[in-house]
């Protein structure tokens, strides 16, 4: 699996997008992030995160409570951070 810069941008920004309008899950998310874009195993991943390999697999699995720091050590190699936004009305 070899992908273009172009076609990891348009990877990692369609990711985003999912996460931003809650159609993707940050369980999904982060593991289509180290599969598909990076291509690594959870170990490599984790070790380049500096996170422990369990805290990955609990984040993948959306399990636990993770903190910010864990998150953001995940997004942070693909120019992410956790964040706020703001919520559209639903007017019925």
């Amino acid at each position: 699996m070899s992908l273009t810069i172009e076609e990891r941008t348009l990877l990692i920004d369609s990711i985003q997008a999912g996460l931003a309008d809650g159609t993707l899950e940050i369980a999904e998310a982060v593991r289509r992030l180290r599969t598909e874009v990076t291509g690594l195993h959870q170990s490599q991943f984790a070790k380049m995160c500096k996170i422990s390999v369990r805290t990955l697999v609990h984040i993948e699995h959306g399990e636990g409570n993770q903190t910010l720091k864990s998150l953001n050590a995940v997004f942070r190699p693909f120019g992410m951070q956790m964040g706020v936004v703001k919520l559209r009305r639903q007017w019925s």
